[in-house]
């Protein structure tokens, strides 16, 4: 097993009970083997994008965990499935949407896993709660660039 790396998921969830679901998830992630929670964003409701349906629920997680990225990814998705996700096309609306936004300092890209995450310097339900939980990661101008995006903290 790994040293321990410091990594951050995005979660998301517009079906269902979306609360319950992130805080579930969140729970979840933290009986994970080899990694704990660290740090909880609040919570945030935001517009789809690119997308339709209700409202999403957001947050971010800091974890620590030494499971490799490709391992992690995997109980990401074990748990989005747990939870009812399903695929039916690109930006669904989802029971849970777990995304893998950082993995240390690693860059990974391939078919199955791309970090750090290809769009969350678009996303203002990434940067806001990322920026609570880890300011030193997400600077000013990052921030402004997604300032018009709908984000409400619950």
């Amino acid at each position: 097993m790994r040293d321990p790396v410091t990594a951050y998921v995005g979660l998301g969830a517009n079906l269902g009970d979306p609360v319950q679901a992130v805080l579930d998830a969140i729970t979840r992630i933290a009986e994970l083997p080899h990694t704990s929670v660290i740090r909880e964003s609040s919570l945030y409701r935001t517009a789809p994008i690119e997308s339709t349906g209700p409202h999403y629920i957001n947050a971010v997680v800091e974890i620590s965990t030494s499971l490799p990225a490709p391992e992690l990814l995997e109980g990401l998705q074990e748990i989005e499935a747990e939870a009812g996700r399903q695929r039916p096309y690109r930006n669904s609306p989802r029971t849970l949407d777990l995304d893998l936004l950082l993995y240390g300092n690693d860059r990974i890209d391939t078919a199955d896993l791309q970090v750090p995450h290809p769009r969350m310097n678009e996303r203002a339900f990434v940067l806001v709660p990322l920026a609570e939980i880890a300011p030193h990661l997400v600077s000013a101008d990052q921030l402004a660039v997604v300032a018009g995006q709908e984000l409400t903290p619950i």
